[in-house]
């Protein structure tokens, strides 16, 4: 093979080593070119996603402020005002005694009674005994109760019906030392061998 032979196949290596090194490099190239390209779009696209979530939210939040404005809730304040007067009123009230202290018939309202205010007692405590005195509406004691039967069945209101009558109007008290039924209001001023005072703060 001479010289000319020679170079020329050398040329022709050459050319096909180069081109397809020179491919190699352009597709690398490529590839490098679309990867970055594709970043880019990528976070061009995550931006508004952002941007659009946090719409989302300013909207829900306007919507949510919307509801509130207009639920029962809001457009009941003033009713809630009124109720947390009451409330106040009979956190006031239950502060309270009852002076003088009276008791009455089923037909008598149950609450703190005043000179004014005549209503009976229904904290009624005895200070001889040292109990609750029992409130039981439309009914009088029968005559055969005594202070034997109280003493041994005080306070259990199951085993004091037994000596109790229905009577409409009517109211029966007893503690474990006594007892008494009555149908009107009665200043317990005017009953001094009830030893019974307003219980509240007592207990």
């Amino acid at each position: 093979m001479d010289d000319d032979d020679l170079d020329e196949l050398l040329d022709e290596v050459e050319k096909k080593f180069c081109s397809k090194v020179s491919a190699a490099c352009s597709d690398e190239k490529r590839n490098k070119h679309e990867n970055k390209q594709g970043e880019w779009s990528a976070s061009k696209h995550e931006e508004p996603k952002s941007s659009v979530s946090e719409d989302i939210d300013a909207l829900l939040e306007e919507l949510l402020e919307d509801d509130y404005s207009s639920s029962p809730q809001s457009k009941s304040e003033p009713f809630s005002k009124r109720e947390q007067a009451v409330k106040k009123l009979s956190f006031q009230t239950a502060g309270r005694k009852c002076c003088p202290v009276f008791i009455g018939g089923s037909s008598v309202p149950n609450g703190v009674g005043t000179a004014t205010s005549q209503r009976s007692c229904d904290q009624l405590r005895c200070i001889s005994c040292d109990f609750r005195v029992l409130m039981f509406d439309d009914s009088e004691w029968d005559a055969s109760c005594d202070y034997l039967f109280l003493r041994n069945n005080v306070p259990d209101r199951q085993k004091l019906r037994d000596k109790l009558k229905k009577r409409k109007g009517l109211r029966a008290y007893a503690c474990q030392c006594n007892w008494v039924s009555t149908s009107e209001t009665t200043d317990l001023r005017d009953q001094p061998q009830l030893r019974w005072v307003c219980g509240k703060h007592l207990d």
